[in-house]
């Protein structure tokens, strides 16, 4: 994995004359864990999917840096090492072994070490015993487990997780915590939704509140007061 600093200026998205957010700088480091909060509707899911390259922003740009000059002669481009996480995970046909190994595909990772990834992935989030079973039998908690195993075993510069605790009970969401705080370890960075406080929020060194069309900043995980509001810039 290598380590990312992403940075957008000047992004804004708009749904025909409405204006959903406008944000004149945003940065995020190697590291960092965001617990990206506001009101259903306002815009979070959107921002987390621009973030990822998912969807094009209305104006603005947004640069992903790497942090040395050997990485750049690398010829990393565009989102990758990024990797957007939804409420409801996109998994292929197959089995929960098959989706956890194939985000593993095209990574130069001999199938030796893919199997010992996928094997560690499965325990750590407590799927060994449903490894052969179709994804098509699985419940929604189930799923978001199975996402987050894969996702752990991609090894990304950037985890994007939007509600994908949701559906989890807190020994899962503890499991989820573990793999994360692993990954934030080598130097990813995290921005995360949830519609409640968990132990994946409490965990992250930052806020950001979607409010008013605007993203206002907090260096340190609090309670947000809305009489003394920082805007990211």
């Amino acid at each position: 994995m290598s380590q990312i600093t992403l940075e957008a200026v000047d992004l804004s998205v708009k749904y025909k004359h409405r204006l959903l957010f406008h944000i004149p700088s945003l940065k995020l480091c190697p590291g960092d864990a965001v617990y990206l909060s506001g009101q259903n509707g306002i815009g979070k899911t959107t921002l987390l999917k621009v973030l990822a390259g998912i969807q094009r922003p209305s104006s603005g740009s947004l640069n992903l840096a790497r942090a040395s000059w050997l990485q750049r002669l690398a010829g990393f481009t565009g989102q990758s090492g990024v990797i957007y996480m939804h409420q409801s995970p996109y998994l292929f046909d197959g089995s929960v072994i098959e989706n956890i190994a194939y985000g593993l595909k095209g990574k130069h990772v001999c199938q030796r070490k893919q199997r010992q990834l996928t094997m560690q992935a499965l325990r750590m989030i407590g799927l060994e015993s449903l490894s052969r079973e179709h994804i098509s039998v699985l419940s929604g908690g189930e799923k978001q487990k199975v996402a987050m195993a894969r996702a752990w075993a991609i090894n990304p510069s950037i985890l994007l997780m939007d509600e994908s605790c949701a559906n989890l009970d807190v020994e899962a969401i503890n499991a989820q915590k573990v793999m994360v705080d692993d990954l934030r370890d080598r130097g990813a960075s995290l921005v995360l939704t949830s519609h409640h406080p968990n132990t994946l929020t409490d965990g992250c060194n930052q806020q950001w509140l979607l409010e008013n069309q605007r993203l206002i900043h907090k260096p340190e995980l609090n309670i947000i007061n809305k009489d003394n509001h920082a805007f990211a810039s």
